[in-house]
């Protein structure tokens, strides 16, 4: 007896597993109860732009084919909300043991909220159509970047890769195994956010009966080695997936191509991939060797785990060796290479630096205890009462000027900058102009302090004026407000000061400790100049997307403007070391040094304990300013 592929009609032995024409999977007889011959005499459903779905869907355009049938956007009428609509090819809806597996996976993948992570809603009928709903991204799927860009940047393919690593961390949590990693299932947004998708055939490694060993899932191009033989998939297939999609994302190009699917999964299974810097000179060692790691075919020579691969990306974006952050769990095989072969006294001093700046500097509950003895503050972003868009960078600059101030301060601890951004991009507030008290108290849960400092600015022809409020962060009680006017321009740096001095004495501190804290003009701790501050800024938000290039190219425009602008080169300093261009990091490292009287006291330890360490490899010289 023989069993007739679905798709190309190929007459295949009983016990095959997949077609050998095409390689697609074969049905067993107990999961094909339709014939497939009678499966493909039922059309596929094929929606009407402008016209109803199910008496509530508006179809609004066709968004993606694929093999499980066909997407749509469309508006439910209900909400009013565009969501997008799956509609599952007849092969798949007329197998009622694929359509149970549906509906018990949906309710295993409904369990992940994540940012990352494109929504499942459901999986209905209507008119004999089996159709799946899920959350709307508009934006383009990563392989159409990918196509559009021939390869993305090191920079750019690292900081998609870390949040694919964002979403799966929260589903591996839950158990749940994504199985099918592909760029096709990656949406990039408007604002080049990725979100992880089509969770539907994602399998729950804690739920028994679900998983069926010996039937291929997956793509071949992106399969993992177990999956390619039929075997179990777990995390680490996951794994295996993001780095071939990370290898395309830097080389344009799949690892392994093909005649047919059976011929590239069997590569996945037995060849070794080509070193991804033959094809790209521009891609670094380390994070080629982070793509092999991810593609061993022994799964236990990988990552064991997706937050091992998520530090191991951020070493790279900070110019660390693989394997430099502590992982609290569990040792990667890169920190195992490391501490049996490159253990060498210059790293041992390097993660004993690391070490103090997490325990000198991250505040902690013991450390930033919430009592008056010891205020501490988050500066949330500005609201724009102006009217005009274009004067929205000073929401985020009108903060980091006064974080920049009140950091000098020896009795008040104040939120950095890059902790508050971090807290705020996941809670989904950077563009948000209004803080509620459930979100001011969730920052300072986050942060670790017991105040919020809110402000907003206005403009009346060349008068602006700036308005602060400081809350506690527990009781949302009022404790203090100031308001300032000047003409706009460089008084900006003024007001500031101003509006520092004032929020100050609304803290319990003594006339003692007012009288002799560090108060010098936030101009001459960061730059006299409006604009080479506004470029500042620009380079701190290309910074954060790990957009190197631009972030350098906006610190050379602030510093020909104002060349003693120390914390352009620190951050240039930072970028470059990131890009392993060393000299360069070392140049800057060396400027930001020369001129550190222009920062704050924390700011001029940090940057003679990165001289000290970069420059003259005086670890012991780094380790001692950081202690202090």
């Amino acid at each position: 007896m023989s069993v007739k592929c679905p798709k190309c009609q190929t007459e295949n032995p009983e016990s095959a597993k997949y077609c050998a024409g095409c390689a697609a999977p074969l049905p067993s007889s107990e999961d094909m109860p339709v014939s497939a011959t009678k499966t493909l005499e039922i059309p596929m459903k094929e929606l009407e732009i402008g016209t109803t779905f199910a008496r509530k869907y508006q179809i609004l355009e066709q968004i993606g084919k694929g093999g499980m049938g066909v997407v749509y956007k469309a508006l439910d009428n209900e909400i009013k909300e565009d969501i997008a609509i799956k509609i599952l090819k007849p092969e798949i809806a007329q197998v009622e043991s694929i359509i149970e597996r549906f509906r018990n996976e949906l309710k295993i993948a409904r369990k992940i909220s994540h940012k990352n992570v494109c929504r499942m809603y459901d999986l209905n009928k209507e008119e004999g159509t089996y159709y799946i709903t899920l959350e709307y991204v508009p934006g383009k799927d990563l392989k159409h970047l990918i196509r559009q860009e021939e390869k993305l940047s090191p920079e750019k393919a690292v900081n998609i890769a870390k949040m694919m690593c964002e979403g799966l961390v929260e589903a591996h949590r839950l158990g749940i195994v994504h199985r099918d990693l592909k760029p096709q299932n990656i949406m990039i947004d408007e604002k080049g956010n990725a979100k992880i998708m089509d969770f539907g055939i994602a399998r729950s490694v804690e739920a028994p009966g679900v998983t069926q060993t010996g039937m291929i899932i997956g793509t071949p191009d992106y399969i993992s080695p177990e999956q390619a033989e039929g075997g179990e998939a777990d995390q680490r297939s996951d794994i295996y997936s993001l780095g071939v999609i990370l290898y395309e994302m830097v080389t344009g190009t799949v690892p392994f191509k093909g005649d047919t699917a059976l011929s590239v999964a069997l590569k996945h299974k037995a060849q070794i991939p080509r070193d991804p810097r033959k094809l790209n000179p521009n891609i670094s060692e380390n994070l080629s060797r982070l793509i092999l790691i991810c593609m061993e075919k022994d799964r236990e020579r990988r990552y064991q785990t997706v937050e091992d691969l998520l530090a191991d990306l951020q070493n790279i974006e900070e110019g660390f060796p693989l394997g430099t952050k502590i992982r609290p769990r569990r040792e990667t095989f890169t920190q195992t290479l490391i501490r049996r072969k490159l253990l060498i006294p210059a790293l041992i001093a390097a993660l004993a630096i690391i070490a103090v700046v997490i325990w000198q500097f991250l505040p902690t509950k013991e450390a930033v205890s919430i009592t008056p003895e010891r205020p501490s503050v988050a500066i949330m972003y500005f609201k724009n009462n102006t009217g005009d868009e274009s004067l929205n960078h000073w929401r985020e600059g009108l903060s980091d000027l006064m974080i920049a101030d009140l950091n000098q301060s020896k009795h008040v601890y104040v939120l950095p900058r890059d902790r508050l951004f971090k807290i705020l991009d996941q809670m989904n507030q950077l563009e948000s102009q209004n803080y509620s008290s459930d979100i001011l108290k969730e920052v300072a849960e986050r942060g670790v302090v017991n105040h919020v400092l809110l402000g907003d600015y206005a403009k009346a022809g060349e008068t602006f004026r700036i308005n602060v409020m400081l809350k506690n962060a527990l009781t949302d009680e009022l404790i203090g407000s100031v308001t300032t006017e000047g003409k706009g321009g460089e008084s900006l740096f003024s007001m500031v000061d101003e509006l520092t001095r004032k929020i100050k004495s609304n803290f319990n501190l003594s006339e003692e400790q007012i009288a002799t804290d560090i108060d010098l003009d936030v101009g001459k701790i960061t730059t006299s100049s409006l604009e080479a501050y506004r470029y500042f800024n620009e380079a701190l938000k290309y910074h954060r997307k790990s957009e190197l290039r631009k972030a350098l190219q906006s610190c050379e425009k602030a510093a020909v403007i104002d060349p003693e602008f120390a914390a352009v080169y620190y951050l240039m300093s930072d970028c470059y070391g990131s890009m392993r261009n060393y000299a360069k990091a070392q140049e800057y490292s060396q400027k930001a040094f020369e001129l550190s009287e222009r920062l704050t006291e924390r700011e001029q330890l940090f940057i003679q304990a990165k001289y000290y360490s970069r420059v003259e490899l005086d670890y012991d010289k780094a380790h001692e300013i950081l202690k202090r």
